[in-house]
C-alpha cells in the first residue's frame, strides 16, 4: 500500500456545493512520497574509511543533508556540540544552501486553481511538475476555486457563482457541439481531444486543478520564502503555509527556523532569519 498523507484537515471540510458547483474553499495537500536512507550503504562507506560516526537524527532529510556537508570537509570526525540540529542550523547560518537539495519530498495539490498553477510552474530550479491535462481530461465535471475575498462578501460571491454557472455550461455544450463536429475521426480519443482541447478556452482561471510536485529542501524553503509572504496572493499563500506546516512536522531541523506570523486578511505569512540560503 503506497504511503500518503493528507495535511490540514478534512476534504469536505473545504468543499462546498451551490448551484450544481462544486467549490473549493482552500487548497488540499498530500504527501505523497519522502527519502529513505540505504542505511547498509552509508555504513559500508564508513566503514571503509575507517570513520566511526553517527548522527543523532532519525529523520532521512536531515540525516542526507548533514552526510553531504561533512562529506564536503569530510568532518565527520568533528562533531559539533548540539548534534544534526546544531550542524544543520550552522548550514543556515553560513548559507551552505547546496547540501540541501539532497532532501526531497513529492507532494499532490489538490483544490488549487489554475491560476495557481500559472504562478506554482515559475518555480523551475529544484522542483518537478505533472498536472492534470484539459486535453485529455473531461471538464464536464469540473470543480472550481472562490477567492477568499469574493467569497465573504454575500453580492460578490452571488455574481461569482452565476458567471462560473454560465461557464461551466458553455464548456459543456462546446465540448458535446465539437465531439459531433469530429465525429468522423475514427481515432476516439483523438476526437475527445480535439473536442476538449477547442472547448477549455472558455474555462476560467478559477477551474480546480490537481498537479503532483517534487522538489528538495532549498527548492522548498525558496517557493516558501517567495509565497508565504504577504505580498503574494492569498490561494497560494495559504498553500505555501499549508506546506510549510507539512515540512516542521517532516523535517523541524531544515524547517523550523520560519514563525507563521498572521496578517489582517486571516492568512499567515513566514519569516525566517535565513533567507535565500
Amino acid at each position: 500500500m503506497p504511503f500518503a498523507q493528507a495535511v490540514a484537515g478534512s476534504f469536505d471540510a473545504v468543499v462546498v456545493e451551490e448551484a450544481g458547483i462544486r467549490i473549493f474553499r482552500e487548497p488540499v495537500v498530500y504527501l505523497i512520497a519522502r527519502q529513505t536512507i540505504a542505511e547498509s550503504e552509508l555504513q559500508r562507506f564508513l566503514a571503509e574509511h575507517g570513520i566511526a560516526w553517527e548522527t543523532d537524527t532519525e529523520v532521512a532529510a536531515e540525516c542526507l543533508v548533514e552526510t553531504a556537508g561533512r562529506i564536503c570537509y569530510m568532518s565527520f570526525a568533528r562533531p559539533r556540540p548540539g548534534g544534526n540540529a546544531a550542524y544543520i542550523r550552522h548550514i543556515l547560518e553560513a548559507g551552505h544552501g547546496s547540501v540541501l537539495e539532497h532532501a526531497v519530498w513529492s507532494m499532490l495539490f489538490v483544490g488549487v486553481s489554475r491560476a495557481l498553477t500559472h504562478e506554482l510552474v515559475r518555480h523551475r530550479a529544484g522542483f518537478g511538475y505533472s498536472q492534470l491535462s484539459q486535453r485529455y481530461v473531461d471538464e464536464s465535471v469540473a470543480e472550481y476555486v472562490e477567492p477568499k475575498v469574493i467569497a465573504e462578501d454575500p453580492e460578490l460571491h452571488r455574481l461569482w457563482v452565476e458567471t462560473i454557472a454560465r461557464t461551466h455550461q458553455a464548456y459543456v455544450q462546446l465540448a458535446e457541439k465539437l465531439l459531433e463536429k469530429f465525429r468522423d475521426e475514427p481515432d476516439r480519443t483523438l476526437r475527445r481531444k480535439l473536442a476538449r482541447q477547442a472547448a477549455r478556452s472558455v474555462l476560467p482561471n478559477a477551474t480546480e486543478t490537481k498537479i503532483f510536485v517534487t522538489a528538495n529542501a532549498r527548492a522548498w524553503r525558496h517557493f516558501i520564502e517567495m509565497r508565504a509572504s504577504r505580498w503574494a496572493d492569498v490561494e497560494i499563500r495559504q498553500l505555501a503555509v499549508k506546506v510549510l506546516r507539512l515540512l516542521q512536522q517532516e523535517a523541524p531541523h531544515l524547517f523550523g527556523d520560519y514563525e507563521l506570523r498572521a496578517l489582517p486578511d486571516g492568512t499567515y505569512e513566514a519569516i525566517t532569519p535565513y533567507r535565500k540560503v
